[in-house]
């Protein structure tokens, strides 16, 4: 079962960034839950964070597998990254990007972390059922 840190909990964050990869091509389940955990932040600036894959550890796919959309406050913000739509993917890895506008200092600064959690796939599998259950 994968449970990771990208971005260790409390890490200083004032430029964009790359994590390092995590190799995901012997997890039992396609679903990971990775949560964003924002826990200071200055205001008027943004963080993105997108999840990109490979099938060798070097060489990225362009376009993202996931997204969690820009972030301004503290808080804990899940995303479902779902790897069974990335056929052939061996390794994972986060991106971030951060923004900072309006008056006082130019840098960016956040503190936050990034965890990645593996989706057991019984609970995939209760999720999906409940869904169509409620159809």
């Amino acid at each position: 079962m994968i449970d990771v840190q990208l971005i260790p909990a409390n890490t200083v964050i004032t430029t964009k960034g790359d994590s390092e990869p995590l190799e995901v091509s012997g997890v039992a389940s396609s679903a990971l839950l990775a949560t964003l955990t924002i826990t200071k932040y200055v205001e008027q600036e943004s963080i993105e964070v997108t999840f990109f894959t490979s099938a060798d550890g070097t060489t990225w796919e362009a376009k993202p597998l996931a997204s969690l959309p820009q972030k301004f406050y503290a808080g804990e913000y899940p995303l479902l990254v779902d790897l069974s739509q990335a056929a052939g993917a061996k390794f994972l890895r986060a991106h971030w990007e951060v923004n900072r506008w309006g008056r006082g200092p130019a840098t960016p600064s956040f503190e936050a972390g990034l965890r990645v959690r593996e989706v057991p796939q019984n609970m995939l599998q209760e999720a999906r059922a409940e869904a169509l259950a409620r159809r």
